[in-house]
C-alpha cells in the first residue's frame, strides 16, 4: 500500500481518538452499519480531499464498510492530525497527509490521491476537482461523481459548470440543510472561538470582536461570541445578511470604521483581502487576526508583510507582525482555518450530520450519476429529513408528523377562509 504520513507508530493513539469521537457520531454509525450489509460502494474507487481529523477517520470507515477502495488527502496542511492519519494507513487506507506540509507537498498529495483513478471524489474547497479539470484531464473519463463539502467548494464548482466544463456530476453536500446549517453555524461558530482561545489564551468577556461575513458560519461565530460576553460587530457586504445581524442584536458597520474598533477580527467570507492592507493600518496595537475561511487568501497576507519592520513567533500559532507605525498584528495560524489548525475542528456530533450527507450522497451518487449527467446537484429533500429524523432519534427527541388530512389540507387550493 502506497502512503506518505509522519509516524505510523501514532496508529494506537488515533485509533483511540476516532474512538471517542465515534461515541458522538450515532447517524453515521447506523449507515457504517447497513452500508456492511448493504455493500452500495462495492468495486468503487474513492479519492478524498478532507481534513484528516478524528471525525473524518469514521466516515472514511462507512465509505470502506460500503465496499468503496478509498484514497484520501488534506485538505489544508495545517489541519491533519498525525496520529489519525496513521491509525487509517493502520486499517489499511492509503492516506498522504502530513501535518505543516509545504506547499509542494500539499499539491504532491493531491495529485498521489488522484493517480488512485478514481470513480467518485469527496472534496472541501475543490482543490482536487480543479486537479483533475486541469492537469490531469486524461482520469476524467473514468470519473463518474463527486461530493463537495465547503461553501468554497461549492462557488469554485459553480463557476467551473457555468463555463461549462464541469465534466461529471457532484453533489453539493453543503447545500443540504442538515449540513450548512448545523456545521457551519454550530460547529464553526463553537470551533473557531476553541481555536482562537486555544493560541492566545485571551479572555473574550469584554473584547470587541468583529466577524467579517455573516454567512452561516459568520452567524455562529458571532452568536458565540456573544455567548462569552463579547462586544459584537459584522461587516458585510450584502444588505439583507447586514440587516439580519442587526435584527440578531450585532453592531454594523463597515470594515474601515470597525478596524479602529475591533481587539479580535475573523474572516468567513470566502472571498480575498477581507482584511486589507489600509485596514492594518487603523488597527489597535496588538490586535488579533484570524480566519476561518476555507483558504487563507481573506486576509492579506502578503501586504501584512510588506508593511511589517519585524515579524516573531510569540506562542505556537501566534505570529506577531510590528508595522512601521509601532503597532503590532497577532496573525493566527498562518492566515489558515483557524478552528483545525489551532483546534481539532468541529465537534464530532455536528460532523455526524455532515458526514452522513457524505455518506449518502456517494451511495445517491454512485445508483444515480447516469441520470443526472454533469453539474452542481443537490441532495433529495427526503435524504436531509432522514438525516434529521436520525440525529433527532439518536437524542431521544420525537417529533409530529402530518395527518392524512393536514397532508391533504396544505396540498390543495380548495379550502379558504
Amino acid at each position: 500500500m502506497n502512503y506518505d504520513i509522519t509516524d505510523i507508530n501514532l496508529a494506537p493513539e488515533g485509533a483511540l481518538k476516532s474512538e471517542f469521537a465515534d461515541d458522538q457520531m450515532p447517524v453515521l454509525r447506523d449507515i457504517r452499519k447497513r452500508f456492511a450489509e448493504t455493500r452500495p460502494l462495492e468495486g468503487l474507487r474513492i479519492a478524498a480531499c478532507l481534513h484528516v481529523t478524528s471525525e473524518t477517520s469514521n466516515l472514511a470507515k462507512t465509505l470502506v464498510a460500503g465496499g468503496a477502495e478509498l484514497a484520501l488527502c488534506a485538505s489544508n496542511p495545517l489541519s491533519t492530525q498525525d496520529d489519525i492519519a496513521a491509525y487509517l494507513v493502520s486499517q489499511g487506507i492509503t492516506v498522504f497527509a502530513r501535518n505543516g506540509e509545504d506547499a509542494e507537498t500539499y499539491y504532491g498529495h493531491i495529485s498521489d490521491t488522484v493517480d488512485t483513478k478514481p470513480h467518485l471524489t469527496i472534496d472541501d474547497g475543490a482543490d482536487l476537482v480543479a486537479l483533475l479539470h486541469s492537469e490531469r484531464r486524461e482520469l476524467l473519463d473514468g470519473t463518474i461523481g463527486g461530493m463537495e463539502e465547503t461553501t468554497t467548494g461549492v462557488i469554485r464548482l459553480k463557476a467551473l459548470d457555468a463555463e461549462g466544463k464541469l465534466a461529471y456530476p457532484i453533489i453539493a453536500v453543503n447545500d443540504s440543510m442538515t449540513k450548512h446549517m448545523f456545521d457551519n453555524r454550530y460547529g464553526t461558530g463553537q470551533s473557531t472561538l476553541d481555536g482562537i482561545i486555544r493560541a492566545t489564551n485571551h479572555l473574550i468577556t469584554g473584547k470587541s470582536v468583529v466577524t467579517i461575513g455573516y454567512g452561516w458560519c459568520g452567524r455562529g461565530f458571532a452568536d458565540r461570541a456573544r455567548g462569552l460576553g463579547a462586544h459584537t460587530i459584522v461587516c458585510e457586504v450584502d444588505p439583507v445578511r447586514a440587516l439580519e445581524a442587526v435584527m440578531d442584536g450585532h453592531r454594523v458597520m463597515a470594515m474601515d470604521e470597525a478596524a479602529e474598533i475591533g481587539d479580535v477580527f475573523l474572516t468567513v467570507t470566502g472571498g480575498m483581502n477581507a482584511i486589507d492592507k489600509h485596514h492594518f493600518l487603523k488597527m489597535k496595537d496588538a490586535a488579533i487576526v484570524a480566519n476561518s475561511g476555507h483558504f487563507n487568501v481573506e486576509i492579506n497576507i502578503d501586504a501584512l508583510e510588506e508593511m511589517s519592520e519585524a515579524r516573531r513567533q510569540v506562542r505556537p500559532f501566534v505570529e506577531e507582525f510590528t508595522l512601521e507605525n509601532g503597532r503590532r498584528i497577532n496573525l493566527l495560524a498562518e492566515g489558515r482555518l483557524v478552528n483545525l489548525a489551532a483546534a481539532e475542528g468541529h465537534p464530532a456530533s455536528v460532523m455526524d450530520m455532515s458526514f452522513a450527507n457524505q455518506a449518502l450522497a456517494s451511495e445517491y451518487i454512485a445508483a444515480n450519476y447516469q441520470a443526472l449527467g454533469p453539474g452542481v446537484h443537490t441532495l433529495p429533500k427526503e435524504i436531509d429529513l432522514e438525516i434529521a429524523s436520525l440525529k433527532l432519534q439518536s437524542m431521544g427527541m420525537n417529533f409530529d408528523t402530518l395527518s392524512a388530512e393536514q397532508e391533504k389540507y396544505l396540498n390543495s387550493w380548495e379550502s379558504g377562509t
